[in-house]
């Protein structure tokens, strides 16, 4: 993997819990999705396979069926805006799958973004999703708090539609 294709620095620093730098702002939203290993299975194969995003509403171009790293993926945003980005790295344990993306040239930000499913030793299963991004296009930039309100709203619906992706037809 080449860090000269990315529009950042700290490739593969969203491994690093609340790394940040300089510059750049963070996120961190964690929702509960749910208990037991049924539920963590369904999640992280959503996670993995693209399938929440698609649920999410948006355009999904991907190089793989799968997340895996130096996989390209190209996300679009209300069929206008396209997000290229590039998987830098991946996860598949007993307890914790998920995947994370950089953004490359044309993507509205410049930053890391990772999507995690993990169960806990209770057996609570969580979708975590961190990021550390700041505007690379200028509508990104005019946007000011409002863009990062909107990355919150995402994330916060990431969950949502998680939840039910990983819950559809089981009993509480």
């Amino acid at each position: 993997m080449s860090v000269a294709d990315f529009t950042y620095e700290h490739v593969g620093a969203t491994r690093e819990p609340g790394f940040c730098p300089p510059g750049f702002h963070a996120l961190h939203v964690r929702t509960r999705l749910g208990e037991g290993e049924e539920v963590f299975r369904r999640a992280a194969e959503a996670v993995l396979t693209w399938e929440l995003h698609r649920a999410l509403g948006v355009g999904v171009e991907a190089s793989a069926d799968r997340a895996a790293p130096d996989v390209d993926v190209t996300i679009t945003l209300a069929g206008l805006i396209k997000a290229p980005c590039r998987v830098v790295w991946t996860v598949e344990e007993h307890r914790r799958a998920g995947w994370a993306y950089g953004t490359l040239t044309g993507h509205p930000e410049s930053g890391e973004e990772s999507f995690v499913v993990d169960r806990t030793g209770d057996g609570t299963v969580w979708l975590t999703i961190s990021a550390f991004s700041r505007p690379a296009k200028w509508y990104a930039r005019a946007g000011g708090p409002a863009t990062r309100g909107l990355q919150q709203a995402y994330a916060r619906r990431c969950g949502t539609v998680l939840r039910g992706l990983a819950t559809a037809g089981m009993k509480e």
